[in-house]
């Protein structure tokens, strides 16, 4: 709608994960460069972790477009709400493996032959899973046991995990250390800061077919985009969506901060409920306080009547200013 009123070729602001639009970073150009080395070095498992929005799964399309220039075979699991044995038949479906009917100690059978075929062929498997965040313990247990598939030299099974920071908190826990141990590497993802927020909105604009490379955002509305979206990529890319849709409608050839706080508030961008454990806490702490509130009414209550029975010549022995006990 707005493409040929802004000069541009596509939607430059798209969520989807395309490759052509990742911008790198030195953060991110280190993780890529770190999930290269674990998988060309067999390390076994690697993770990537990173808040909502920070460009994980788009970092992830990458590096399987650069594995798949390299001959290098990979399973993705992008839902990992599986049970054990799903999660197992769906790793040997995606390498293509057949499945269908057999009983898991078959298939991890034909799976341990077909990475050791690959093996002898000097050739990696690499299986990716995405949201890890989300996976049981006893997927997790069965992601373990995977890297027993090993020569005496190295892991037949190269495994990267990228989730949100829940990952890590999950992987310490008492029952996941034997997993944890054996992950070689751990790369993260930060959200950008102002200067990568201005370049990141340029890129994405030169990619989508900007004429002469113009961006038609002001300096202002970039700082306020920033402010906004606290540097995270997929807000970033929500509000200069609906941004030069406003823009357009408003016939505006540069968008300027007021359309940027048009659109933040339209997208409630200030609204953060709290979490509902967090909710639960307040509530308890408020039942927690009525209760001492009460408790605190009742014992006044109680010595004030204790007061008014006390004869009067223990009053007049008790100073004005002293308690009566």
């Amino acid at each position: 709608m707005y493409k040929s009123f802004y000069g541009l070729k596509e939607n430059p602001f798209n969520v989807n994960p395309d490759p052509r639009y990742l911008f790198m970073t030195k953060e991110i150009e280190e993780a890529l460069s770190g999930l290269m080395y674990g998988i060309r070095t067999r390390k076994g498992i690697i993770t990537l972790t990173g808040e909502v929005g920070t460009g994980k799964t788009l970092l992830l399309r990458s590096l399987l477009g650069l594995l798949q220039r390299r001959e290098v075979a990979f399973a993705l699991i992008f839902n990992p709400s599986l049970s054990a044995l799903e999660f197992i038949r769906f790793v040997a479906g995606d390498l293509g493996l057949p499945v269908a009917g057999k009983a898991k100690d078959e298939i991890l059978q034909i799976l341990n032959g077909f990475l050791l075929q690959r093996h002898q062929k000097s050739l990696t498997t690499v299986l990716v899973v995405d949201e890890a965040h989300h996976l049981s313990p006893e997927v997790l247990e069965e992601i373990r046991l995977l890297t027993n598939l090993e020569t005496a030299q190295q892991k037949l099974l190269q495994i990267v995990m990228a989730g949100q920071p829940e990952l890590d908190r999950k992987l310490d826990s008492f029952d996941l250390r034997q997993l944890k141990q054996r992950i070689a590497l751990r790369c993260h993802l930060e959200p950008l800061n102002l200067e990568e927020c201005r370049n990141y909105i340029a890129r994405r604009l030169r990619v989508a077919g900007a004429e002469n490379g113009s961006v038609p955002f002001s300096e202002p509305a970039i700082v306020t985009i920033f402010r906004h979206s606290k540097g995270f990529p997929r807000l970033i890319n929500t509000v200069c969506e609906n941004a030069l849709l406003a823009g357009y409608a408003k016939g505006a050839s540069v968008i300027t901060p007021e359309i940027i706080e048009g659109v933040a508030k339209d997208l409630r961008l200030g609204v953060v409920a709290a979490p509902a454990d967090a909710q639960t806490d307040t509530q308890g702490e408020e039942k927690k306080l009525l209760h001492a509130v009460r408790a605190l009414l009742k014992a006044h209550e109680l010595l004030a009547q204790d007061d008014r029975k006390l004869p009067s010549s223990v009053e007049n022995r008790v100073s004005g200013h002293e308690p009566y006990i």
